[in-house]
C-alpha cells in the first residue's frame, strides 16, 4: 500500500471524515495546506451531511480540482480537464463499489453495506494515487 493510502486510512482512523482522509493524504504532494484543506473538506463528510455523494468520492474530486485547474480567475480554461478526470475516475469507484452515494454503499434502505468507509477511502485514495502517478508520467 503506497503512502497516500496509508496516510488517508490513518487520517481516518484519527476521526477525519472521509472527504478530509481523501484529500488531506494528498496535501504534501500537492504544495497545499493540510489544515486549510481540512477545513475545507469538513462539510462534504457523511455524503455532504445528507448521506448523498460518497464523501471520499467528493474527497477525490478536491484533489482532481487541486491537480487540474489553471488557477486563472479571468479566463478559467481547465475545466473541461478537471470533469473528464472525475469521470473516470467516478466511473472506476462505482463499478467497484456498485456506486458514489453514500446512503446506498451503506445499505440504509436495503440493508445489504456495499463497502465500508475504510474501504471507500482506500479506494478513492488508490485510484487517485494512479491518476496522479499517470498524469505525472504522461
Amino acid at each position: 500500500m503506497c503512502d497516500e493510502v496509508k496516510k488517508a486510512l490513518e487520517n481516518h482512523k484519527k476521526g477525519y471524515n472521509c472527504a478530509q482522509a481523501v484529500a488531506c493524504a494528498f496535501a504534501e504532494r500537492l504544495g497545499r495546506d493540510e489544515k486549510e484543506l481540512f477545513e475545507s473538506m469538513e462539510a462534504f463528510g457523511f455524503g455532504m451531511g445528507t448521506m448523498g455523494t460518497c464523501g471520499a468520492v467528493s474527497g477525490m474530486a478536491a484533489v482532481v480540482g487541486m491537480k487540474e485547474s489553471d488557477g486563472n480567475l479571468a479566463k478559467p480554461a481547465t475545466k473541461k480537464v478537471s470533469y473528464k478526470a472525475m469521470k473516470e475516475l467516478t466511473k472506476k469507484f462505482e463499478e467497484k463499489n456498485q456506486s458514489v452515494i453514500c446512503r446506498e454503499i451503506k445499505g440504509i434502505e436495503t440493508g445489504k453495506v456495499l463497502r465500508s468507509c475504510d474501504g471507500c477511502v482506500e479506494d478513492a485514495a488508490t485510484f487517485l494515487k494512479a491518476y496522479l502517478d499517470e498524469s505525472e508520467e504522461g
